[in-house]
């Protein structure tokens, strides 16, 4: 593994599941980490004690100027929580972070989306695919992207790393979490919002995170801007992450139920979360697929942990699991640690 004790990296939304993710891959690769969060961990919460804890709001530029003095790489994982204010706030905060990469000659590191791309598209999406969104998200997802191409031109560096649905420790705020099971509870029907036979991509936090420090690790082969596919976990059908579930919590009869999408449409003016679901909602009735060749020509293959071992880790991490279920899984010795002290959700 590559040590890199003498750069520095800002996580800003270092609490958050991509965001925690990060923070630990880079820790355990040897980076020096700065967490710019609204709540630092408390004593308990976090073994990682040489980590740089900064308490700031990524709205407020000066707190990311400060908090960003020095640093090679700048960790955008921040997102408003459960979608509030969204499309106001989402861009202010981009370029908060855009101005100290600019200061700084940093590399900023986006976690990306498919949400570029409309519903035509996604069968074969590749990192050159034109990016021709239909939604309001879409469109500025779009236009945080076309922000950081811009920041190359100011002296900053960028690097794009775009998955499926995440799922994984510290992710609380997705699909996983909040539709087919639910955060606390024991797991006695999984609820899927997909439309039947219809394949979709999902991303383990960790194997993220893995694959961006890789990057980050290599920054001569990435140019002043770069971005990247990661293929994941395929489901073809849409029944490979249900039974998975099923296996880990060892009952194959959990009954399946199909989210309300009539309902949400009905309730989307009145709750907030129900509309920003309702938009993007062809990922859901339309197989949405990258390739990662790119990673792959770069890495052989990319960072990857198998779906069982997964999806047990993220059930046991969300309280999901009965007693008798906390048991231990193998990994392969080329898998991240799923269960790393360091990844914890703090604040």
């Amino acid at each position: 593994m590559t040590r890199n004790s003498n750069r520095i990296a800002l996580v800003i939304g270092a609490n958050g599941g991509i965001g925690s993710a990060i923070t630990t891959a880079l820790h355990d690769h040897g980076w020096q980490v700065r967490a710019l969060v609204r709540t630092p961990p408390k004593a308990d919460q976090s073994n990682a004690d040489d980590i740089d804890w900064r308490v700031g709001d990524a709205m407020c530029r000066h707190d990311v100027l400060n908090a960003s003095r020095g640093v090679d790489a700048i960790i955008h994982a921040v997102n408003p929580p459960g979608y509030r204010n969204w499309s106001k706030l989402v861009l202010p905060m981009l370029d908060n972070t855009i101005a100290a990469a600019i200061v700084n000659k940093a590399r900023i590191v986006l976690p990306g989306t498919v949400y570029n791309f409309n519903e035509d598209q996604l069968s074969n999406l590749t990192e050159t695919s034109p990016q021709l969104p239909n939604t309001r998200k879409g469109a500025i997802r779009v236009e945080m992207e076309r922000r950081m191409r811009r920041a190359v031109h100011s002296g900053a560096t960028g690097l794009i790393v775009r998955a499926g649905d995440f799922f994984g420790l510290g992710a609380n705020n997705n699909w996983f979490s909040q539709c087919l099971v639910k955060a606390g509870q024991p797991v006695r029907e999984i609820t899927y919002p997909g439309k039947a036979g219809v394949g979709h991509q999902w991303a383990y936090l960790p194997d993220v995170a893995e694959t961006i420090v890789r990057l980050l690790d290599q920054p001569d082969v990435l140019g002043s801007f770069a971005q990247f596919h990661l293929q994941g976990h395929w489901d073809n059908d849409g029944t490979q992450m249900i039974a998975a579930i099923k296996r880990a919590v060892g009952n194959p009869d959990i009954p399946i139920k199909s989210l309300p999408w009539t309902m949400i449409g009905l309730l989307r003016p009145f709750v907030p979360f129900f509309r920003e679901a309702w938009e993007i909602r062809y990922l859901w009735r339309n197989p949405a697929r990258m390739h990662n060749d790119r990673l792959r020509a770069l890495f052989g293959n990319e960072p990857h942990t198998s779906l069982d071992v997964a999806v047990h880790q993220t059930l046991d991490a969300l309280g999901c699991l009965a007693p008798q279920d906390h048991q231990e899984h193998n990994t392969r010795p080329d898998q991240p640690v799923a269960t790393s002290p360091h990844l914890r959700r703090v604040g």
